[in-house]
């Protein structure tokens, strides 16, 4: 599907702000509803929109502690990657996991409510999956956290 201007700023809407209304959309992007929502379910349909959600505030909820946690393996066999990643889908923990190329393996961003909760979720991990090297980076501060891609 190509994506036009209008496309782009129905989209760039979206990102900001997903739980505007149809006629608020169309307004800020300077068309009529009908065009809008037909051009919202094209891309639904294409796959370039997908699942809506709401962003919840972390901390606010007494997950204070996001940790970034980088892995070694020395086993890369397709049944231990399917055994790491089962373990991975069935904590809620994990935010985001990434395979890497480079030294480090995977990296995981896991949010916590504090250390003791992120040893938990360690030791648990390890307890499933045998794992070569683990270091845990706990973020100080969070400088910058979007879901919006610069489009």
């Amino acid at each position: 599907m190509q994506i036009d201007d209008l496309d782009q700023k129905i989209l760039g809407a979206l990102q900001a702000d997903a739980g505007r209304s149809l006629e608020e959309i169309a307004k800020k992007v300077g068309s009529s509803k009908t065009p809008v929502w037909n051009r919202i379910r094209k891309m639904r349909e294409a796959g370039i929109i997908g699942q809506q959600t709401v962003l919840l505030d972390a901390e606010a909820l007494g997950f204070e502690a996001c940790f970034f946690v980088l892995i070694r393996t020395s086993a890369h066999e397709a049944n231990w990657q399917a055994k790491f990643l089962k373990a991975l889908n069935e904590r809620p923990e994990v935010m985001e996991a990434h395979r890497l190329a480079g030294d480090i393996d995977y990296i995981l961003k896991v949010r916590v409510r504090n250390a003791r909760a992120y040893d938990e979720f360690y030791q648990a991990l390890i307890s499933e999956v045998q794992i070569y090297n683990v270091t845990a980076l706990l973020s100080m501060e969070e400088i910058k956290s979007t879901t919006m891609l610069p489009i």
